[in-house]
């Protein structure tokens, strides 16, 4: 099956929840994990980000796709 989504991070299923209508699914992370994010300059600018650093990722999007292979 082939998917849009090209961020990737591989994820254990932890508990299942569902009533009639919808499940909740939670999963544990993997790692190791990657990201990616493009950014503008400005945003790299105002941040001051410096390889080495530790920062949060703030994922921002309206699905979690969840792919068995």
């Amino acid at each position: 099956m082939k998917y849009g989504a090209r961020n990737q991070i591989k994820a254990k299923v932890t508990s299942i929840k569902s009533d009639e209508v919808m499940s909740l699914v939670k999963f544990e992370v993997i790692p190791p994990a990657k990201m990616a994010s493009v950014i503008t300059f400005e945003s790299l600018a105002d941040m001051d980000l410096k390889v080495g650093e530790e920062i949060r990722l703030v994922v921002k999007a309206i699905n979690v796709l969840p792919v068995k292979d």
